[in-house]
């Protein structure tokens, strides 16, 4: 079976919008379906592994704790959102997308083909919010934070993502989770420089898991247990 990569098609626009953070576009190239933001590829339909792993390992890391919740940074084009709904041990999903486009392409959309049960499942919520302030301002706690907003810490797709790979930023992740809560954050790279902050800002058994890529360096997930 040829890759879904390899085909002489021109990638044609599915939806096109500005946002508050600038423009989004949904395009189909072939079989896969893209997310590109400002120009910025962020991702497609192509795989998944990582997105999958950004979920599993926190909840791998997780204590046995009973029904233990999960806010999914990043809806993304689903992979997250639609492992851990199919994993019965979550007792609450909640995903932060602050793009009405992203959700929009999921509710009825091309999308909605990957999320569509998830979507539909009692325990998940979709809040329409910034990432950076959501943490920053909810009263809700979690025992997961699963991040997958950006190419990763040092490849924000808006300069204003920054702050949250910054110590402040770990520091207001870490409130918002339970005692020996999770935090995974996805990259596209792995990040030395990250894990001292992580370590800078409290959390503990910090670590990097690797997704081999086809080509160049693999995908990561750094992940930390939170102070307390």
């Amino acid at each position: 079976m040829p890759h879904p990569y390899d085909t002489d098609e021109t990638p044609v626009v599915l939806d096109r919008r500005e946002g508050p953070h600038g423009e989004v576009v949904l395009r189909r190239h072939g079989e896969l379906l893209q997310i590109i933001a400002n120009g910025c590829f962020l991702m497609d339909t192509s795989d998944g592994r990582s997105e999958r792993l950004l979920v599993q390992a926190a909840s791998d890391a997780l204590d046995g704790r009973p029904d233990p919740s999960v806010l999914i940074g990043g809806l993304g084009v689903g992979f997250s959102l639609a492992h851990a709904a199919a994993d019965p041990r979550w007792g609450r999903i909640t995903v932060v997308e602050r793009e009405r486009a992203v959700i929009d392409w999921h509710l009825d959309g091309p999308l909605s083909a990957l999320s569509g049960d998830a979507l539909a499942d009692p325990r998940t919520r979709v809040v329409e919010a910034d990432l950076v302030a959501h943490v920053n301002e909810t009263s809700d706690t979690y025992d997961a934070l699963c991040l997958d907003i950006d190419n990763g810490p040092a490849w924000t797709v808006t300069d204003d993502n920054g702050s949250l790979y910054s110590t402040s930023g770990l520091t207001s992740c870490a409130r918002v989770l339970k005692p020996g809560g999770v935090l995974a954050v996805w990259s596209a790279e792995p990040s030395p420089e990250f894990e001292g902050t992580l370590r800078n800002a409290g959390f503990r058994q910090v670590r990097t898991e690797e997704v081999p890529v086809a080509r160049g360096v693999p995908d990561v997930v750094h992940l930390a247990i939170g102070p307390g």
